[in-house]
């Protein structure tokens, strides 16, 4: 009789032990999930309005480039409008705008552009209001694009010159997760915006990688042993994620993805950002996942 009641007590303690543990490891998770998600996202694109995007100069018949990159915003709104769904209405405190250096010379297309500031609090929060944004951000930048594309004036992209006196007061707040995602060949070039200091310059053309010899076999240690690259940037950058999508090199040089790569990657560690990546360009079906990893998974 003894023994019976013992082995009762024995395993009514065993359920009772593995319940706290599981209730634990219930509530680690939870929070876990919690504070993941309360988490409030500055979510910033900065969109490459050159000649890439040029039908005539760059045809792609596969996909134009302009398309790619309605395909990328779209994947960014879907990212941004997830993050959203998955707070509580009290804990939202997100944004999401759209930039372009320079600012183009059509006025639509400014005026377009402010519509896409976008800034979800709990005060304006609404099931309305989260389901308009993916397509509110589809068809504003598609008249964007086609826009830009008709008026055929391409300015060029001076994507140094917004790091060097945008970024840090148009894309960085506190207690935000500050995102910059940049849609670009890779390539930099705008008139107003060409320095050179020895190897170190602010843009870069595949002229400029011919020019420099960069063209051959032994690139990578000419690129180090001459301090190629960007000019540096002195700007703590540390609470910026950055995302650049759409590297799209010359097919005349077959090491040019891994140059323009390493001005980059270069460039981005200088300014101490820690979490970065460099992206080709592709269909947007393939880089779907890419960019929602990228923003709802911080590593």
């Amino acid at each position: 009789m003894k023994n019976t009641l013992h082995k009762s007590l024995l395993f009514l303690l065993l359920i009772l032990v593995f319940s706290c543990k599981e209730e634990t490891k219930k509530e680690e998770k939870e929070t876990t999930i919690k504070t993941s998600v309360s988490e409030n996202y500055n979510i910033s694109i900065l969109v490459d309005l050159s000649d890439r995007i040029s039908l005539k100069k760059n045809p792609n018949p596969s996909m134009e480039i302009y398309q790619r990159d309605l395909g990328y915003i779209k994947s960014i709104s879907e990212a941004f409008t997830e993050h959203l769904k998955s707070k509580r209405m009290r804990q939202i405190d997100d944004k999401m705008q759209l930039f372009f250096n320079p600012e183009p010379e059509n006025a639509e297309i400014n005026s377009i552009s402010k519509d896409l500031r976008i800034i979800v609090t709990k005060d304006n929060a609404s099931k309305e209001l989260l389901n308009s944004i993916n397509d509110n951000y589809s068809s504003k930048t598609t008249v964007i694009y086609e826009s830009a594309i008709k008026d055929d004036k391409y300015i060029g992209s001076d994507i140094w010159n917004f790091f060097d006196s945008k970024v840090k007061d148009q894309c960085i707040d506190k207690n935000f997760r500050n995102i910059l995602v940049i849609l670009t060949d890779g390539y930099m070039f705008y008139e107003g915006t060409q320095i050179k200091d020895g190897n170190l310059s602010s843009y870069l053309t595949p002229q400029l990688i011919k020019q420099n010899g960069l063209n051959t076999n032994g690139w990578e240690k000419k690129f180090e042993k001459g301090n190629f690259g960007f000019i540096k940037i002195n700007a703590d950058l540390s609470d910026l994620d950055v995302l650049v999508l759409g590297i799209n090199p010359s097919k005349n040089n077959p090491f040019e993805e891994k140059i323009i790569k390493a001005y980059w990657t270069k460039w981005l560690s200088e300014m101490k950002i820690k979490h970065f990546e460099i992206k080709n360009a592709d269909l947007p079906s393939n880089t779907d996942k890419i960019i929602k990893d990228f923003i709802l998974k911080k590593e």
